[in-house]
């Protein structure tokens, strides 16, 4: 089937208010961003919808980019048709002869939006499944669980007849809830993370840790991936790489061995926290699970957290192991994050770390680091590099 328009409906942007407008209009530049290598494809928007007039570009390829644009809750190809009764009872029957294995049961949903159209909704789809029943054998309706709907949609700016509605990602554009700054290491958690922070709308930017020589150039690579792999979602990321070498040695040199991780982390809070005034997010963000490993349980968020002023997401906090994996293979990340290339969370693990540990007591054993010295080398030291996307997956870049 040669469709003519995607059909793109956004649902919570629906309850925006006086801020609706704005939603719609980063949805928009986003929509135009992904869709660019397809330069027939026109985008336009009218109240409550979407639509990209394909002009002759692939439908299919089209609806993959459109998956990855979060604000979109589902779209339809359709075909674009005149606002006749003839005319819907003909396009229906096309479509329903162009299914591919021919459905036995179907019904007709009908939205009236323009009140001019002289037919009631109701009526409408009475009238098409009367014309269907009549010139396709075989078919039967079936109201509650039909194996296709035929969908019209009969509106100011065209009538648009389907048969199909996929999912999107849902969520908020990218760019509309402000900037957050991601602590991305070379695990499952993190990347997860940032994409579920993307779908609430944010801009996302990353610091990563790196050990040089305890970890690799290979793992560091490997997290440049990673941030590669949430650009298809959001554009280009801004990676903050911190030298943490000499921190990491201090704290395994001076420090006992069962607070060494809820130090380290510590350290990690107070650079990121830095990092991020510099670059205006407003929030951190991490990949901790509650209860999921020593560092993550209710005593250590509360010590770790203790040392900052800046509010720390955790949007995985609640979810288990094989939930986070699920949504790491769709997001096309889990291959990557389990590569074998160790990062600064695994090089000094003790065997038994604090799973309890207290702020007072954490302080009083960085009483013999400087702090205030190794925070304030690192954040001069940090490096950042923009990653981009790959040009033939999405073209994004410029947009935040």
């Amino acid at each position: 089937m040669n469709y003519d328009v995607i059909l793109i409906r956004y649902g919570e942007l629906a309850l925006k208010g006086r801020n609706r407008d704005d939603f719609e209009e980063a949805l928009l530049r986003n929509t135009k961003n992904i869709l660019r290598p397809f330069f027939k494809a026109k985008v336009r928007r009218n109240y409550g919808r979407m639509y990209v007039e394909l002009n002759g570009e692939d439908a299919d390829a089209v609806m993959e980019r459109l998956q990855r644009v979060f604000g979109i809750s589902s779209f339809s190809p359709t075909l674009k048709i005149e606002g006749t009764e003839e005319a819907i009872k003909q396009a229906a029957t096309e479509l329903m002869l162009s299914l591919s294995p021919r459905p036995a049961t179907f019904r007709v949903e009908t939205r009236r939006a323009d009140k001019r159209f002289p037919i009631p909704s109701m009526e409408v789809s009475r009238r098409i499944g009367g014309h269907l029943l009549r010139n396709i054998p075989g078919l039967k309706v079936d109201l509650h669980q039909p194996e296709v709907t035929i969908s019209v949609e009969i509106r100011t700016e065209g009538t648009f007849i389907s048969c199909l509605t996929i999912p999107g990602p849902g969520g908020f554009p990218v760019g509309v809830s402000g900037k957050v700054l991601l602590l991305l290491s070379g695990g499952i958690d993190s990347p997860v993370a940032g994409w579920m922070m993307m779908k609430r709308g944010v801009t996302l930017e990353a610091i990563h840790f790196h050990s040089y020589p305890f970890t690799s150039e290979r793992s560091l690579q490997k997290v440049r991936d990673l941030a590669q792999k949430l650009t298809r979602w959001g554009g280009t990321v801004r990676l903050h790489v911190v030298p943490f070498t000499e921190i990491q040695t201090a704290i395994r040199d001076k420090c006992p061995a069962d607070y060494l991780i809820t130090i380290m982390r510590r350290f990690m809070m107070r650079i990121a926290e830095q990092v991020a005034k510099k670059t205006g997010a407003l929030a951190l963000a991490s990949g901790e699970s509650l209860g999921q490993v020593a560092s993550q349980t209710l005593e250590s968020m509360n010590t770790i957290n203790s040392v900052i002023n800046m509010p720390l997401l955790r949007p995985l906090v609640s979810m288990d192991k094989t939930e986070i994996t699920d949504i790491s293979r769709r997001i096309d990340t889990f291959e990557l994050s389990i590569l074998p290339y160790e990062d600064c969370c695994t090089i000094f693990t003790p065997k038994n770390p604090v799973t309890r540990p207290k702020p007072e007591i954490a302080a009083r054993y960085e009483e013999v680091l400087d702090i205030d010295a190794l925070v304030a080398d690192a954040v001069e030291r940090t490096e950042v590099e923009e990653i981009t996307t790959k040009r033939q997956e999405t073209d994004f870049d410029d947009l935040f």
